[in-house]
């Protein structure tokens, strides 16, 4: 028996910070997952590919966050509410994704979360601190 799995060996972690995520393509899944009204009538396989997907995204950009957050100093605002939205996301991803249209488009919306957060704290970067 053959497996259908593929190992992705990353011992650098290069795949985290090298390769760019196709942000237009995730982009339009948002916005079609998160459009559907009630049954999107998709085969439970397809329900769980999409969710995998988001899944995957949501754990890349997850990343992003925390590096871009990781660049702020502690006690910026912006990294406290990145703190916030990463602790989320762990909750989030730590459940398996599941073969429905809740599930994929829960981790849409994490995705979509995690991307606002990611603008915010590329934008708080370049923002004075201000002294408390």
């Amino acid at each position: 028996m053959s497996s259908t799995h593929l190992v992705l060996h990353d011992p650098e972690g290069r795949l985290d910070t090298e390769l760019p995520l196709d942000r237009e393509l995730h982009k339009a899944l948002l916005k079609a997952v998160l459009g559907w009204t009630g049954d999107p009538g998709l085969p439970p396989a397809d329900l769980k590919q999409i969710a995998l997907l988001l899944t995957g995204t949501a754990r890349a950009v997850a990343a992003d966050v925390r590096r871009a957050g990781d660049l702020l100093p502690e006690d910026h605002a912006a990294r406290a509410l990145a703190d916030v939205v990463l602790e989320e996301a762990d909750r989030h991803l730590s459940v398996p994704p599941e073969d429905t249209a809740r599930c994929a488009q829960n981790r849409a919306r994490l995705v979509r979360a995690l991307y606002e957060r990611l603008d915010r704290l590329v934008g708080a970067d370049r923002e004075p601190v201000r002294a408390p």
